[in-house]
């Protein structure tokens, strides 16, 4: 029998887990944040096992910057509501 690859959701959570040193020796308030990003990943795990990309991290990244983008887009467009210039 052939090996059995993990899920798009359990390399998911390998990763996560991955980084728990990392995230240990962040701020408290960085903790926060990292956490923040990898429940932006999350929302896209469908995507991702669909992609089936062979590196799933650089999906995961991806999947976080999206979501960063897309606050940044919504500020934006919140600002130009407001009429505010950057002049």
């Amino acid at each position: 029998m052939g090996r059995t690859l993990p899920s798009i959701t359990q390399f998911f959570y390998q990763e996560q887990g991955a980084l728990a040193r990392f995230r240990r020796a962040l701020r408290r308030s960085d903790q926060v944040i990292l956490d923040d990003l990898f429940v932006s990943a999350q929302k896209h795990l469908a995507a991702a096992a669909y992609a089936s990309h062979a590196l799933p991290m650089e999906i995961f990244l991806l999947a976080m910057l999206l979501e960063e983008h897309k606050e940044v887009l919504h500020l934006r467009t919140l600002v130009e509501r407001l009429g505010v210039r950057d002049d």
